[in-house]
């Protein structure tokens, strides 16, 4: 990061050292016990302001981001904690739309470790690094103090270590197979997990979602006496027409139409994630039939909305775009925004993915839009072999369509070269693109790649 003091980095570096000898956020032993045990020692920060709460499979992020600056451009003091984070630690907690300093994300570290340390004491299986984080991230805002949270599940949701908050907005996104180890291999199951985020009397703003999940997530709202927003009847996208640098949109919202609203953002998923958040902070409000929000502010606060490693550009001539989908419905979404908003002469893929992964899946989603592939890997532990994503990728794309190459800036250049190729020797091709894609790692080391900084 430019300008931070170097002591201050190596310091966070230390202290994310501490962290990461805990159990990292693959491995699991579902219990609130002991964040609640944590929360309780820090006298409950996560209940001194609201909270809003956003579940699902795919679109958290993005859809955390926006609801953070609509709350913040309503006029409110917003804390936003999300993960993983895409190139540093200090993305996870958010002040004011801003990732907290390197100093402070280690004082809030140093602030919570020994309540952490009485914690350990008392349990047989030590708070992992997520539940750490998380009390941090509870602590940090109590003390900023924020007048709004918006909190991103980790995994799952019902023994998520977020979910001892009690959100006064409840949002699920699109329910989509991921993480089976984890939440089971069907889409009920899943939507179950995601669904035990809706508290007694909260407000869920649901997601359109496939028939299996949006059973029983309907459920579990009228088991808690929760009041419900459906996208598709309370809200929804009316219109989206692509324009330069994003898309122009008209929205049903709870309290009314909303109509020219500019998100700098690609994608049909972007336009529903934006809906989505829109409804969630109009019922944060009170917003509903007889009163909507302010239709300027709401516009100003769209146009400033920024996703990093969301269909992010971060080159020109070729076009280089970034995008942290990593799994098959992540990837469709990719597709079909690549497909319908972009006209690139020649479309080249750069993807490495995590071996616990369906890396088959997003590769045969990918296939229909991109003419060669380049397998590579990232610095994560997990991640996939790319000759053993090759050999995936060969049933796929057929041998002739792709390239290996082991580091990612390699893989980049690779991928500019056959962006640029033409069947005439000597010529180049102008309009060729280039996507970087396949884990949220990849997207991470991509933007680093390319300067740019964290957000």
């Amino acid at each position: 990061m430019s300008g931070t003091d170097p002591a201050a980095m190596q310091e966070l570096q230390v202290v994310e050292a501490e962290l990461n000898e805990r159990w990292p956020e693959t491995k699991i032993e579902p219990s609130l016990d002991r964040i609640r045990a944590l929360t309780e020692l820090l006298a409950d920060p996560q209940h001194s302001y609201p909270v809003v709460h956003i579940s699902g499979t795919n679109g958290k992020s993005s859809t955390s981001r926006i609801a953070d600056a609509l709350l913040s451009g309503l006029g409110l003091r917003t804390g936003r904690y999300t993960s993983p984070h895409l190139q540093l630690a200090t993305e996870r907690i958010s002040i004011d739309g801003a990732p907290i300093s390197p100093e402070g994300y280690v004082e809030a570290y140093r602030d919570v470790a020994p309540y952490v340390s009485i914690v350990d004491s008392r349990s047989d299986v030590r708070m992992s690094k997520f539940e750490v984080l998380t009390g941090m991230a509870f602590a940090a805002f109590a003390d900023a103090p924020v007048e709004a949270a918006v909190i991103e599940v980790g995994l799952g949701g019902s023994w998520d270590a977020t979910n001892v908050a009690d959100a006064k907005i409840a949002v699920v996104c699109p329910v989509a197979l991921d993480h089976a180890d984890y939440l089971g291999t069907d889409l009920a199951s899943i939507a179950g997990e995601k669904a035990g985020i809706i508290k007694p009397g909260s407000i869920a703003v649901v997601a359109a979602q496939p028939a299996e999940a949006q059973k029983v997530i309907m459920e579990r709202a009228a088991e808690v006496d929760a009041t419900v927003a459906r996208e598709g009847q309370e809200f929804g996208v009316l219109s989206r027409t692509v324009a330069v640098g994003g898309q122009l949109l008209r929205l049903q919202g709870l309290g009314g139409v909303y109509d020219e609203i500019f998100l700098p953002l690609h994608g049909e998923h972007q336009a529903r994630n934006a809906v989505l958040a829109l409804a969630a902070v109009e019922a944060f409000f009170g917003a509903g039939a007889d009163r909507q929000l302010d239709v300027e502010r709401v516009r100003d606060a769209f146009a400033n909305v920024v996703t990093p490693g969301r269909l992010e550009r971060v080159r020109a001539a070729p076009t280089v775009l970034v995008d942290a989908a990593h799994n098959p419905h992540g990837a469709r979404a990719l597709a079909d925004a690549l497909s319908s908003e972009f006209s690139f002469r020649k479309l080249v893929a750069v993807v490495g993915v995590l071996g616990d992964k369906d890396a088959r899946g997003i590769l045969a989603e990918l296939e229909p839009v991109v003419e060669e592939i380049v397998l590579t890997t990232n610095s994560s532990p997990r991640a996939m072999d790319p000759d053993v994503l090759a050999g995936v990728a060969k049933d796929i794309f057929g041998p002739d369509r792709i390239v290996v190459e082991p580091r990612l800036d390699n893989a980049v250049e690779t991928a500019i070269q056959l962006a640029e190729e033409t069947d005439e020797p000597g010529e180049s091709v102008s309009g060729g693109g280039i996507v970087i894609t396949g884990s949220v790692v990849t997207a991470g080391e991509a933007r680093a790649l390319f300067g740019k900084e964290p957000a």
